[in-house]
């Protein structure tokens, strides 16, 4: 679709144009002013939400500067592989080592492996996580990016980042065991049991163990697999994660889930799951768009209105086309809204549509790079010019 490709194009100009910096909607704590005036959890959150929820975006006035964010990095990483892909434009192998290099610079010190943080303090209902502290949810997508830069060049280096990147899973972060099962804990300073990243971690490895045949990432990865299916809901959904207060259902997260699933499932050949795919799709497919294609955040909700839905969904429904004939329409209809109602003149994606505003603040990592790795997984497999 042309029109998508010019999209891209915009997007791609707007991003290189200030070097992959810009703000998060997660950010306020790198504010000096609202470190002082939060010494505890609950102003700590009550800073983050007001800041990520008002539509002005207040952040020059606070102090917080534009930064790299790893995890937008890699998905910009994972980017710019398709787009040579589709392209064979040379200038995308120079900008793919300009991201491996800035990434490999901002990995975070003194663990078993290389692993990524955020580059701001996050406090959240459950933990406190300072900046630079890894997770295996930013991890995992940049190694899985690191993986799509070795199977274009052959690059080993790249290869053994991600290799070491399933070190840090393994010997850093804490491990719940129930039965055969297990679940990676999402940093290494808590024991939390969140479905998503667990599944991403096990998708990196069933990948990883793609290339180098290594028998403990295969029986580790289905581990974590069997932990995840064991907690699949009987109409096929997953809550966030098993705690009394994380026990909602929303559409990226459970986008994560099945594409992690069926990453597993190729790399490995293991079918046992495809089964809880169908069933997980069909849910996603079913509760998570309305007819015009409005991504829905919720299950039972419509707004807000996300743009790392939709993002989320048109990789979902590319990836998992195979399991639902109705996949295409669904995702052409999603792209449709998405570039009809969530992106400026500027070239940029919004954040947020909400029942009576649009918060327009254009976040760098949550709105720009998920769009970007959005779109040029669509014009890949559309082979779009």
């Amino acid at each position: 679709m042309q029109q998508v490709s010019n999209v891209l194009s915009r997007l791609e100009t707007y991003v290189e144009q200030r070097d992959y910096r810009g703000y998060d909607c997660y950010d306020a704590l790198n504010s000096p002013l609202l470190r002082l005036l939060t010494p505890g959890k609950m102003l700590k959150i009550a800073a983050i939400q007001t800041l990520k929820r008002l539509p002005i975006n207040l952040r020059p006035l606070l102090g917080i500067p534009v930064g790299h964010n790893p995890k937008g990095l890699g998905l910009f990483l994972a980017g710019t592989v398709k787009q040579y892909r589709r392209t064979k434009d040379k200038n995308y192998l120079k900008k793919l080592e300009y991201l491996a290099n800035l990434l490999n610079s901002l990995t975070s010190s003194g663990y078993s492996g290389p692993c990524w943080g955020y580059n701001f303090d996050w406090q959240s209902r459950v933990f406190y996580v300072p900046k630079g502290t890894p997770t295996i949810v930013n991890t995992s997508y940049v190694a899985h990016a690191f993986l799509d830069a070795y199977e274009l060049t052959g690059n080993p280096a790249y290869l053994e980042t991600a290799r070491g990147s399933c070190d840090f899973i393994l010997q850093d972060l804490n491990h719940s065991h129930e039965a055969d099962t297990l679940c990676f804990s999402y940093t290494p300073i808590d024991t939390l049991k969140v479905h998503n990243a667990n599944m991403l971690g096990a998708g990196l490895m069933a990948r990883v163990w793609a290339h180098t045949n290594e028998p403990a990432l295969k029986e580790i990865a289905e581990k974590a697999v069997r932990y995840v299916l064991r907690y699949q809901k009987s109409e096929g959904s997953w809550v966030y994660a098993e705690t009394s207060i994380q026990g909602w259902v929303d559409s990226f997260h459970t986008g994560f889930i099945l594409e992690s699933l069926k990453t597993y499932s190729d790399c490995t050949g293991d079918s046992s799951c495809i089964e809880n795919i169908r069933r997980g799709y069909r849910f996603y497919l079913d509760h998570f768009f309305l007819e015009d294609g409005t991504p829905k955040y919720y299950h039972n909700q419509t707004f807000p209105v996300d743009i790392h839905s939709a993002a989320q969904a048109m990789v979902t429904t590319t990836r998992l086309c195979e399991y639902d004939a109705i996949s295409q329409d669904i995702r052409e209809r999603i792209a449709q809204w998405t570039l009809s109602n969530m992106l400026s003149t500027d070239g940029f994606f919004f954040f947020q549509k909400h029942k009576l505003y649009t918060n327009r603040i254009p976040y760098m990592r949550w709105s720009q790079a998920w769009m970007y790795h959005a779109l040029t997984t669509y014009l890949l497999d559309t082979k779009g010019n």
